[in-house]
């Protein structure tokens, strides 16, 4: 792909935080998976023994929490929700059949992605949350009882609306032709661009033309 015809969209510290994340969620759920589940007991194999995945989960869940922390940090400005917002809301239905004919005034994430961002974000809090009042043999002991059984059925709960948003987040990435590659590589097609995030587009052009009008200009 020739660097003209791309934009630059995630850099390299993004890139590489959200990958070492995926591989940390990818066994944090499947070790909790075989908690909750029975049937699934199995899934703790991928932390080795049952008692090694006791020890590690919840180490890579705060590891997890730590990258999102990270994360949140670098992108929540583009997640703040704006006016234009309402135009994809009311829209939506053109989005999901993958029309592109509208102006949606789209900036660097849609207001769908912002939902995600926003309810990832809550969700996390809560996994850390319950997650430390239940952490055998550190922290459960100063709490009660009654407060362990609500954390429990808490970090449960949010685990598995987690699961089920990163689930329908990866199946998106992959029915928008384009995304996967931006998150390997850090560049989209500035079709792509144009297409899915039209004034992030618009944006980006107007820098490049700035940024050129710049260089052009002769120093003192």
């Amino acid at each position: 792909m020739k660097r003209d015809s791309t934009l630059h969209r995630i850099g390299y510290a993004e890139r590489l935080c959200h990958w070492m994340m995926v591989a940390c969620f990818f066994l944090v759920a499947l070790s909790g998976l075989s908690w909750l589940f029975p049937s699934l007991s199995w899934l703790n194999a991928v932390l080795g023994t049952p008692q090694l995945a006791r020890i590690l989960h919840p180490f890579l869940g705060v590891v997890v929490f730590l990258a999102l922390m990270f994360l949140f940090l670098r992108l929540v400005k583009y997640n703040l929700p704006e006016r234009e917002d309402r135009i994809w809301f009311a829209n939506v239905k053109d989005v999901v059949r993958g029309a592109h004919d509208k102006p949606l005034r789209i900036g660097k994430y849609n207001a769908g992605q912002k939902v995600l961002f926003w309810s990832i974000m809550v969700l996390i809090t809560a996994l850390l949350v319950s997650g430390v009042i239940i952490w055998r043999p550190w922290f459960a002991h100063y709490f009660p009882i009654p407060v362990i059984r609500l954390s429990l059925i808490a970090h449960s709960l949010a685990g598995i609306g987690l699961m089920l948003l990163i689930i329908g987040h990866i199946y998106l990435a992959f029915w928008v032709k384009g995304s996967i590659r931006g998150m390997i590589t850090g560049r989209v097609t500035r079709a792509w661009a144009r297409a899915h995030h039209d004034r992030w587009h618009e944006q980006m052009l107007a820098k490049e033309a700035t940024q050129a009008a710049a260089a052009k200009e002769p120093r003192a």
